[in-house]
């Protein structure tokens, strides 16, 4: 019986241990998944937080880049016209040729105000014999605000550029081919400055710009208005320099966004940790610390936060 007892005894034990091993193992298996499942809440909220600063701060860049950046530049085409409602039937051409040129886009100002730009008048004019005898001509552009008052004016001289007879039959001779096959034409493209330094002024504001060619004779293909923004200070670092300058705004934005989010978490925990602990009387009454250590006789209960 004795053999028998021990026998029983020495196959207990080590089922004791196996059972003991397991549930050691089974918690360890529940503390790692638990660790694991807070480390992946951890990093999910790290990075939505994280990512949401990011997408903030790109906004914000953003919405600045769109409300201080002007219109870099604006291209129209340019129709002439002429009057013909001449009293005298000696001419049929009653005015020079005249092009009204609307300064608004979408009932918006296409200039933006305190922006300094450069206005030019491209001019596509045939290599023709009347152009070169035309010789030296003047372009006038005047912009005019809504109330129609003039806002400010320009005279400029243009003329087509000189060439031999030699040199145009030279020149006739080696591009043949592409003229005959409407590849070119021969034509010279004229670039005519009409203002240099032009800034709109926010109290009159251009709506349009009359450009007047003072010439009966003169042959034109097609024109254009072309109109360039000089940027300067932080513009000018905005429009030639795009990635850095985005980089430096977006980093900017996020470190103070990062930096505003830290300070809010602190404070709000340092509220939390120094926050009065309420009392409770037994008649339902909240005191303080100070007030309990000084109430005689009742019964108080801790109802605020307690800390481990």
């Amino acid at each position: 019986m004795g053999q028998k007892s021990d026998m029983r005894s020495g196959d207990g034990e080590p089922s004791a241990r196996m059972f003991g091993a397991l549930l050691g193992l089974q918690d360890a298996v529940v503390t790692w998944m638990s660790r694991a499942r807070q480390r992946v809440i951890q990093g999910f909220t790290v990075f939505s937080i994280v990512f949401l600063l990011l997408w903030i701060s790109a906004f914000l860049y953003g919405s600045f880049y769109y409300s201080y950046m002007p219109m870099a530049a604006f291209s129209t085409p340019v129709h002439y016209h002429y009057r013909t409602d001449c009293e005298s039937p000696a001419s049929f051409l009653c005015s020079y040729p005249m092009a009204n040129i609307s300064l608004m886009r979408n009932k918006k100002h296409v200039l933006t105000f305190g922006q300094a730009y450069q206005m030019s008048l491209q001019l596509d004019m045939p290599d023709s014999p009347t152009n070169q005898e035309l010789g030296m001509f003047m372009i006038k552009t005047t912009c005019f605000s809504g109330k129609g008052g003039q806002v400010a004016s320009s005279a400029r001289s243009s003329m087509l550029r000189y060439r031999s007879e030699l040199l145009r039959s030279l020149s006739t001779m080696l591009f043949l081919p592409a003229f005959l096959t409407g590849v070119s034409e021969q034509k010279q493209v004229l670039e005519v400055e009409l203002f240099s330094d032009y800034t709109d002024d926010p109290y009159l504001p251009s709506v349009t710009a009359v450009i007047e060619i003072i010439s009966n004779k003169v042959q034109i293909y097609s024109s254009q208005l072309n109109v360039h923004a000089h940027f300067t200070g932080i513009r000018y670092l905005l429009f030639n320099f795009p990635l850095l300058s985005a980089l430096v705004g977006v980093s900017s934005n996020f470190v103070f966004l990062s930096l505003l989010f830290v300070l809010s978490y602190v404070k709000l925990l340092l509220k939390e940790d120094w926050a009065p602990v309420q009392l409770r009387t037994d008649g339902g009454r909240n005191i303080n610390q100070e007030e309990y250590s000084n109430a005689a006789g009742g019964t108080a209960e801790l109802v605020g936060p307690r800390r481990m």
